[in-house]
């Protein structure tokens, strides 16, 4: 179902880095064109506890912001989000919208007899896949579940290129290291941390890129059409 618009809502748990994820969301959908804006919600502001984020893309202007009511998407960051209730929107699932798009950090089919009916009466389709062991096994870090999460996001819905991905994960990595006269003027111990923050870019990439891959198999195989037309603007660069 092509839409004018996507409404994304992140349920997760602290730490998890679903404000990061919203971020480079918005402004990879913006590189590759589209209008993108993105925006937290600050609840407890502890590990562990309840946290969420939203995201919307467009191919025309937007301009409302705070939280998304109604998602065309939902991305679960942690199982707890759904075995523990942890989400300031019980149930999880609750405003997704009709042909909408679940994806949920776990292996594990976590959704009631009850949840299948309702989402498949609405024809929701849910991909369940291990973000964290994604982040894991290639990164070394369960930190880049993010990165997972926004890979296995584009790689579904069909709208943002890898390109585009690494466009956002550098602007949001890499904004301390611009200096006036590029990065051939920083000084020898910032240049080491350069060199270490490009190498955890890279990581973060090839976590989003798998996931992005899997996602788009998983999309084919479902027959699922992109959810936006073409961006309505070309990127700047």
């Amino acid at each position: 179902m092509m839409r004018k618009r996507l409404n994304i809502r992140m349920p997760a748990l602290g730490g998890q880095g679903a404000v990061t994820a919203a971020h480079i969301i918005a402004t990879a959908a913006d590189y590759e064109g589209y209008y993108a804006v993105s925006n937290p919600f600050f609840g407890a502001e502890k590990r562990m506890a309840p946290a969420e984020s939203y995201a919307r893309i467009a191919i025309e202007p937007i301009f409302d912001r705070g939280e998304v009511v109604y998602p065309d998407i939902i991305l679960v960051f942690h199982p707890q989000v759904i075995t523990m209730g942890k989400s300031y929107t019980m149930p999880f699932y609750s405003g997704i919208k009709r042909n909408g798009l679940i994806i949920i950090n776990s292996e594990e089919d976590l959704l009631t007899e009850e949840d299948k009916e309702y989402l498949e009466s609405l024809e929701v389709k849910v991909l369940n896949f291990n973000a964290t062991k994604f982040a894991i096994d290639i990164a070394g870090t369960e930190l880049a579940t993010n990165m997972a999460m926004i890979g296995a996001l584009f790689g579904a819905i069909g709208v943002v290129s890898v390109e585009a991905i690494e466009e956002g994960i550098k602007s949001r990595f890499l904004k301390k290291f611009v200096a006036s006269g590029g990065t051939a003027s920083l000084d020898s111990a910032l240049e080491r941390k350069f060199k270490k923050k490009l190498e955890l870019i890279q990581k973060n990439l090839d976590t989003a890129k798998a996931a992005y891959e899997m996602a788009q198999r998983w999309a084919q195989e479902q027959g699922l059409e992109p959810f936006l037309p073409p961006p309505p603007k070309k990127a700047l660069v």
